[in-house]
């Protein structure tokens, strides 16, 4: 589901020819351009065509992942940026916090590098259940060591149910299979696993896909606004009218997200203009929507 923030016409790259055989028990020495298999079917390396230091990364056909080698501070896919601009607006980098971040979903971990380099003393998590990929990424990109980013191989949902409370600062839920989060990671019970993994002050930020029907994230938005009692959604104005597929951002805390003007100036001057919706704006988006729930007996 992610789109590029760049001008539409801009090439992704074509098909590679052949697999990139990796000798078992090792990882590859940087990227290469082909197709790996990997323990959920292959993904595809794709070098930028504009950029001699950008690679593109899709799993099982879908677009996953950028990475511009030379600067971590550089997300090409708009919804990343929107992420970015939210954590920022909490968070302002001259602060220097110790950002504690879970990420439910790796990739290529272009959000993880972000914030390396944006929040030098941050701790993160990486929460991929592929685990040949995970090995493939550490060895494509320069991403961070261990205590500073660790890449732990696991189902999101049973991870951050495994946490301690109060322990992390921000977590990102960034898992799709196919167009759709799977729906495990988008009930009202999942949702209230990661607020209670949450520290005060703490955001959930969703990464939601869905047709311009919109029924996949007002039931989204739904749930996570009954279990935050303060939330946002942050999105293009097409798609926050129904006219395409796309993604939408939308996160919850326990404070307010304070309608930072600066916040709404910067998403408003990025190559894909977003809006930013209050809470007011969230729930009568979801008004109407069921919440969704674990089924019964689980």
């Amino acid at each position: 589901m992610a789109k590029r923030g760049r001008a539409a016409g801009r090439s992704t790259g074509k098909s590679t020819p052949g697999v990139v055989e990796v000798p078992k028990g090792t990882r590859p020495d940087g990227p290469v351009e082909g197709v790996y298999y990997i323990d959920t079917g292959d993904c595809e390396l794709v070098p930028d065509q504009d950029n001699s230091n950008g690679w593109l990364l899709r799993i099982n056909g879908v677009m996953s992942s950028h990475i511009d080698l030379a600067d971590p501070l550089f997300l090409d896919f708009e919804y990343m940026r929107w992420i970015s601009a939210l954590v920022e607006s909490r968070w302002p980098r001259q602060s220097k916090p110790k950002l504690r971040a879970l990420h439910l979903g790796g990739g290529a971990c272009s959000l993880a590098r972000y914030f390396h380099a944006a929040y030098p003393d941050a701790r993160q998590v990486v929460v991929e259940l592929d685990g040949k990929l995970a090995g493939y990424v550490r060895g494509w990109f320069d991403l961070p060591k261990a205590p500073l980013l660790r890449l732990r191989v696991g189902e999101a949902r049973e991870v951050t149910e495994s946490l301690t409370p109060h322990t992390r600062d921000l977590i990102i839920r960034d898992v799709f299979a196919g167009s759709l989060t799977p729906r495990p990671l988008t009930t009202r019970e999942f949702n209230e696993h990661a607020k209670q993994v949450l520290a005060p002050g703490g955001i959930y930020v969703a990464n939601s896909g869905d047709a311009p029907d919109l029924v996949n994230a007002r039931e989204d938005a739904a749930t996570i606004a009954a279990t935050f009692e303060h939330t946002v959604i942050i999105a293009d104005p097409a798609m926050l009218k129904g006219r395409r597929y796309g993604n939408m951002i939308m996160a919850g805390s326990d404070l307010p997200f304070d309608g930072d003007p600066g916040l709404a100036r910067r998403l408003l001057g990025g190559a894909v203009p977003a809006h930013i919706w209050d809470d007011a704006k969230v729930r009568a988006f979801a008004a109407g929507a069921p919440v969704r729930h674990d089924p019964s007996g689980d």
